[in-house]
């Protein structure tokens, strides 16, 4: 056996002075060890179980029903009941249930007691919570009432009376007291002294004939040894006191975050059963989810009160999206025409109507060609590490990362959903003010429509690129030009029958890694020939998993759409989190401008449809059912197959070039962009190419705007809001482009024609 593994108890606060002072004690002694802390009486013994039946909250279509409740080594189960509590269950291994004690009393006690003497070992719990990992909280609008957070369910439980509450829920916290969920204080205490000896290191030395030297030598070693030992556990138990300090603040912010995800109404269990389900408006609500067959299986959702006494938004659930919802709306309105796309509502008395405008048909292309090449891999990882952070239009990323748009041709994309506006003209005409923004509103929410499912961004346009947008067959002639370089400004500008659309856009973008943050400023107008005006701007949108999974955008933030007349709106864009299972949420109200009363809300999805119900549905009476009055105010396309790119239609249509077209074209439009052209065709080297070439050219565009350049078709107002100056449309019937220069550097304009 090696010497050195004899080690009597020696104490390492003192080894630094042995180390100093070599002095030679035939034995090194330190103060004696710590006794251990002494353990609680209550330790000693297992606390007695506790029984009881609760009224267990179990969803929408159930209601309350009774459950048998045992808590037992820190263990909350609970079971179902024979007879009037539904379905059958049981109780663990025939728990002495006699010698426990027992909370509460009545029929449905004794009947549960019967039926776990009965049935013994057979009885098995039906769901089971560990308090070790839970959090117990009493209702504060109900005196009955308590909740279990487990971070993957919640127990809503009602008791008999208030004293059986009180009881119920000193169990649970002694229950829980007993299994700790971190270290207490007293398991984090001072380390006590290790204490050693050299006294055997020092015979042993000294029997080999080592001499006094020498095996003074050999104990200041292991003396610096061991003390650089103590020091490294000093250390790490300090970081882990710092780590379960953390884990603390964390469990206190998690239940923190538990206790606001929705508004808990009174007594609301007691109406709207008579078709056998309660309203959609209290699973909005509430937060709760109508398909579930029974949270008894661990609901997903937090359901608990807030003491906020006014819900400003309203969590949208799956339902909205659902066929159901729909069908029932527009059943309830009696709604037949336009295919309920709230084309008509019915007012206090009577039903108002809007004619839908009749626009001719033209015939448009509705896929993209084939691509002529197989598309190449890139390495990702060495473009990430270098540009993370940085401003990303001043990104050089390949042409395999755009889809075959420019930002212009985006901006009338924004317009797909136009008959909207010509909705809300209609119903300006009408006198109905409230119709008209709602009409608005949606038409602000549906230019989001077709970004679900677009992973690559559209190509930054060159300094005076421009883009015209003539379709008849909605009324619409629309412009847009790249104004700026530094910063990138895109305005644009378009006539629909009897209002005018207009805007620009400094978009922001941020490359973070993992994902892409663009952030829009500027401001969108939309004008009817009656002098009616409403303006908006964009929310931050962001494109996730860049690098590993899925990618996907998501658009949060608060849109306001502020009108010149009676009325405005205010519109929140939720921001989808990791375990969001009903994503896309928008919800808001339109508020008079005068009273600053709210006279509707708005709830929906910015990628699927939007509804409305007039009035302030969380001002009502009891018993109201806000939901049998909301009407579908606008519904995405549901016909679209899945294309390159995940265009739309709509969006294929917009950089179709035509012989026909392609003669009356200015030399500037993003239709005669080489780089963007070869990438529809699916020509990606050629397209890599030209990339590379007009971002060569587009590096002299600043230089341009150093030396006063300016856009041809829009100017800068007192605002610093871009204006169109008209004079395209006239340009475009005369075919006179004099002054006008081939940006894209190409003397045969003739890029792949289909």
């Amino acid at each position: 056996m090696n010497p050195l593994c004899c080690i009597a108890p020696v104490s390492l606060e003192h080894a630094a002075d042995h180390l100093h002072h070599q002095q030679p004690p035939p034995r090194i002694l330190a103060a004696a060890p710590a006794p251990p802390p002494p353990q609680p009486a209550a330790a000693a013994a297992p606390a007695a179980a506790v029984a009881g039946v609760l009224q267990k909250w179990v969803n929408y279509g159930k209601g309350w029903r009774s459950r048998y409740f045992v808590l037992e080594d820190g263990v909350l189960s609970y079971y179902k009941l024979r007879g009037g509590g539904g379905g059958a269950g049981g109780a663990g291994e025939a728990v002495a249930f006699a010698a426990a004690r027992v909370i509460g009393e009545g029929a449905a006690l004794r009947r549960a007691r019967e039926e776990a003497a009965a049935a013994g070992k057979q009885w098995r719990p039906f769901g089971e919570v560990h308090l070790k990992v839970s959090s117990i909280r009493a209702s504060k609008s109900d005196d009955k009432r308590l909740y279990i957070f487990s971070g993957t369910k919640t127990l809503h439980l009602r008791c008999e009376t208030e004293e059986d509450r009180n009881a119920w829920i000193d169990a649970l916290l002694v229950a829980k007291d007993r299994f700790p969920r971190s270290l207490t204080s007293n398991d984090l205490g001072p380390m006590a002294d290790i204490m050693l000896s050299t006294e055997k290191l020092r015979v042993r030395l000294l029997q080999e004939g080592l001499g006094e030297t020498v095996v003074k030598e050999c104990e200041s070693i292991m003396m610096s040894e061991l003390l650089e030992l103590h020091n490294q556990i000093k250390s790490q138990q300090q970081q882990h006191s710092i780590l379960i300090d953390r884990l603390r603040q964390l469990e206190t912010e998690k239940v923190e975050l538990e206790r606001t995800v929705v508004h808990e109404t009174k007594e609301r269990e007691t109406h709207g059963y008579a078709n056998g389900r309660q309203s959609d408006f209290y699973s909005v609500l509430s937060g709760g989810s109508t398909s579930e067959s029974d949270p008894d299986t661990a609901s997903q959702v937090a359901e608990v009160e807030t003491e906020e006494d006014e819900v400003t938004y309203f969590d949208t659930r799956d339902f909205l999206s659902a066929e159901s919802l729909r069908s029932a709306s527009c059943r309830r309105k009696e709604l037949v025409t336009n295919g309920c796309n709230g084309s008509e509502y019915v007012g206090d008395s009577v039903t108002n109507t809007v004619k839908t405008t009749k626009y001719p048909f033209v015939l448009r292309r509705d896929k993209l060609p084939e691509p002529k090449e197989k598309e190449k891999p890139i390495g990702l990882w060495s473009i990430i590490k270098e540009n993370i952070g940085k401003d990303l239009s001043g990104v050089c990323l390949p042409v395999y990362f755009n889809e075959p748009l420019s930002s212009l041709q985006k901006c009338f994309e924004d317009l797909e959903y136009s008959y909207l506006v010509d909705h809300a003209l209609q119903w300006g005409k009408q006198g109905d003010s409230l119709m008209r923004i709602l009409h608005v509103a949606a038409f602000a929410v549906s230019g989001y429509a077709s970004t679900e499912g677009r992973q690559c961004k559209p190509f930054n346009p060159l300094l005076g690129e421009t883009y015209e947008a003539d379709y008849p067959d909605r009324g619409l002639r629309f412009f847009s030009e790249k104004v700026s370089h530094h910063p990138v400004v895109v305005a644009c500008h378009c006539e629909g029958r009897g209002w005018r659309f207009w805007g620009d856009s400094n978009l922001k973008g941020k490359f973070w890694g993992r994902s892409i943050q663009l952030d829009p400023i500027g401001v969108l107008t939309l004008q009817f020939d009656d002098g009616e005006t409403f303006q908006w701007s964009k929310v931050t949108t962001s494109i996730y998993n860049i690098i590993i999974g899925k990618i996907y955008c998501d658009h949060y933030g608060t849109m306001r759409i502020n009108g010149s007349g009676q009325y405005s709106c205010k519109l929140k864009f939720k921001e989808q989190s990791i375990i969001d299972r009903n994503p896309h949420q928008v919800h808001g109200f339109v508020q008079d401008n005068r009273t600053g009363q709210k006279v509707a809300m708005l709830i929906g999805k910015w990628d699927e449809a939007m509804y409305y119900v007039l009035g302030d549905p969380s001002v009502k009476p009891k018993g109201y059912d806000p939901m049998s009055e909301a009407v579908l105010l606008w519904e995405r396309d549901k016909s679209l197959n899945q294309t390159r790119y995940n265009l739309s239609p709509f969006a294929i249509s917009l950089n179709e070039l035509t012989p026909h077209l392609l003669k009356k074209l200015p030399p500037t439009d993003s239709r005669l962009r080489p780089d963007q052209r070869h990438l529809e065709n699916g020509e990606y080297e050629m397209a890599n190419a030209e990339k590379l070439r007009l971002e060569q050219l587009q590096r002299q565009a600043r230089r341009l705007q150093e030396k006063g350049w300016k856009p041809r078709w829009f100017k800068k107002d007192d605002d610093d809001s871009y204006r169109y100056v008209g004079g395209y449309w006239e340009a475009r019937e005369k075919g006179n482009w004099e002054g006008i220069s081939d940006i894209f550097g190409q003397n045969n304009v003739s890029p792949g024609l289909p």
